[in-house]
């Protein structure tokens, strides 16, 4: 019974984890593509139902950016990143 108890506090912890990174993730994203979202933004103020077809462009182009850092590969990546961390932590914590 308790290691059920372990494993499912070790799953939330993994999911909030997971959560925080794919933050992160789209922070970055955003950041990397400003240019784009300013384009985007640009093209979007003032309009309503327009603006699906009127910044197609736009938002294909920063959808394209954006794709660039989310992906599954970029988390993944981003993943083993924490997991050294981590494991830096504990490894200096038993020294």
């Amino acid at each position: 019974m308790g290691s059920y108890v372990e494993q499912a506090r070790e799953n939330h912890v993994k999911k909030k984890v997971e959560e925080a990174l794919r933050s992160k993730m789209k922070a970055k994203a955003l950041n990397e593509c400003d240019q784009y979202v300013s384009k985007y933004a640009e093209c979007a103020t003032g309009r309503t139902f327009s603006v699906v077809w009127t910044c197609r462009k736009q938002a294909k182009e920063l959808n394209t950016c954006l794709h660039q850092f989310t992906n599954d590969k970029v988390l993944e990546e981003m993943k083993r990143e924490y997991m050294i961390q981590e494991e830096g932590k504990v490894s200096a914590s038993t020294a």
